[in-house]
């Protein structure tokens, strides 16, 4: 019946077209030739398959159409077409990528073989460089080479000190109350009625927010103050240049692509415009990230150039964002979804920080570290939702991969050859039911447990070997199945501010307003680079009584 179905309209369609050039000097060979391409093209593509391989390769994912490959099942969910996978082929195996050969490797060891390896060998530049330089700018993140992308980072962990992050609570509480005191959002939290509910959108109030946080805390208060609404535009469109098509293909003919660039030209000229106001004024200014990153020399004892450092301001900005407004939108939905979860955060801020009478007082940096029910609320969100399903690098040099990992036989190893890309999947393995109990449940208190598996799998993340690849101590943590950060030289170096950012943010709006989730929890969207709830999705609100 399948066979049917296919090969009658085809052959309709054979028929019509042979009869609209039977007038024409085409050869009818040369006509079915031309009609029967794709057929032809998916039938050699499966008979190659069927050829005898090398065994160093690993297992090749079969996919019916040549060069899209498995584009349409690993784009459609990532986490289920890994785990379809591994069924098969165990925790290493090969797929197509619109023309590119992906070797995935699973599991913690994956984790290790990805993250761990020599960056001269596994290299991120080439994977990333062609999505991140038309956004962020040149000669800065992967449009550099890796020892200079390891000084940009120490230069910018200036903004990400302890005794910054004392600052940035205050300034984040202000930046989340002004925002549900003024965004049109929030007119029912506005009327100051506890009894009516309103509703917002989750997602596009988060990004929204988050930016502002973002940039008051790690930009400084001149370009927070800036920030028209007009610089939200142009952030808006070089966020929608960070998309897997841009990734596949870095420019195209579309609208996105030329919004995207200039965007960036403009967001550039943006900041060079204050650096050389700053230095032509001669004037006091703030104490912020530019100030320090204008007085940064390089190892060479070269400064840093102006476009170089509006670029990295572009990538600070960025990087304050993305993270945390995915993480958070999922957080509030998790807590709409579960009141009483969501009651117990807002009891666990009533005990530290409830005044006689109602309202709180400050948080600080050193309190808000111990309130384990709110820890305990973004660890279990970050395992279930981690920002980044999958992290590639590029393979310049053959690589055999550990027979623990995967091999074909007892005596032999898989390699890996240079040329292809490997993949590393922390959204699989933080989720992976061969590791977790009721993996797919988003519970708390697993993080609760001092002996359990999360607290484990934290201990081999944050414990880990300390190395220190040119911005200074890191954990490597490249082996534990929780990585909600990324692990080894390409660690985030920003994980502790999204912890006190989102942390911060979500004591915010628990102290002022009650949720309750409508309709049914959203699914994850697989369309944009990071892991983002399905729109549209909203959350219904009212005031709280003592806020």
């Amino acid at each position: 019946m399948a066979n049917a179905n296919f090969s009658e309209p085809w052959a309709g369609y054979l028929v019509q077209a042979q009869s609209q050039l039977a007038s024409t000097s085409i050869p009818r060979l040369l006509l079915l030739l031309v009609v029967n391409i794709p057929v032809i093209a998916v039938v050699l593509n499966v008979l190659s398959q069927m050829l005898p391989r090398d065994r160093s390769l690993p297992p090749l994912v079969f996919h019916w159409i040549p060069w899209f490959g498995s584009a349409a099942q690993y784009g459609q969910d990532p986490v289920e077409f890994f785990k379809s996978c591994r069924e098969k082929h165990g925790n290493v195996f090969t797929f197509i990528l619109l023309g590119r050969r992906v070797t995935v490797t699973l599991g913690p060891k994956g984790n290790d073989f990805v993250f761990g390896g020599k960056h001269t060998v596994v290299a991120a530049e080439e994977v990333y460089g062609p999505l991140t330089t038309p956004v962020f700018g040149k000669d800065v993140v992967y449009d550099c080479p890796n020892e200079v992308l390891m000084e940009q980072k120490k230069f910018v962990k200036v903004s990400l000190t302890t005794d910054k992050f004392r600052d940035y609570i205050g300034m984040v509480d202000d930046e989340v109350t002004q925002f549900l005191s003024t965004d049109p959002a929030f007119r029912t939290y506005q009327m100051d009625d506890i009894n009516e509910w309103g509703s917002f959108s989750v997602y596009k109030t988060l990004a929204e927010m988050t930016i502002l946080t973002a940039a008051r805390t790690l930009q400084g208060k001149e370009i927070r103050e800036n920030m028209t609404k007009g610089f939200a535009e142009l952030y808006a469109d070089l966020d929608h240049g960070l998309t897997p098509l841009h990734w596949m293909f870095s420019n195209l003919p579309l609208p996105s692509y030329r919004k995207r660039d200039v965007a960036h030209e403009k967001m550039s000229q943006f900041y060079q415009n204050i650096l050389r106001n700053r230095r032509n004024n001669n004037v006091g200014y703030e104490d912020d990230v530019m100030a320090s990153l204008m007085n940064q020399t390089y190892r060479d004892g070269r400064p840093i150039p102006d476009h170089e450092i509006a670029h990295m301001m572009i990538a600070l900005l960025m990087a304050g964002q993305h993270t945390s407004s995915s993480t958070t939108s999922w957080v509030l939905l998790h807590l709409a979804d579960r009141p009483d979860i969501a009651e117990q955060l807002y009891q666990e801020q009533v005990k530290h920080f409830g005044l006689p009478g109602g309202g709180f007082r400050e948080m600080t940096y050193d309190e808000l570290k111990k309130l384990p029910i709110l820890d305990a609320v973004i660890r279990e969100t970050l395992r279930c939702h981690a920002p980044i399903h999958s992290i590639m690098r590029y393979i310049r040099d053959d690589l055999p991969v550990p027979q623990s990992l995967g091999a074909p036989s007892e005596d032999s190893v898989y390699v890996v050859p240079k040329g292809y890309t490997v993949l590393a999947s922390p959204a699989l393995s933080q989720m992976d039911p061969l590791i977790w109990k009721d993996a797919n449940t988003w519970d708390t208190t697993r993080w609760l447990d001092a002996a359990g598996m999360a607290a484990q799998a934290k201990r081999e993340y944050d414990e880990d070997t300390k190395v220190d690849f040119g911005f200074g101590l890191v954990s490597k943590g490249t082996e534990s199945p929780y990585l909600p950060f990324g692990a080894g030289r390409h660690r985030c170096i920003g994980e502790q501010f999204a912890i006190v950012q989102i942390g911060t943010i979500i004591s915010t709006i628990v102290r002022k307003i009650e949720m309750r989730l409508e309709g049914p929890f959203p699914k994850p969207d697989y369309s944009s680079m990071m892991v983002v709830p399905q729109q549209p999705c909203q959350i219904a609100y009212r005031r709280r009584k003592f806020d």
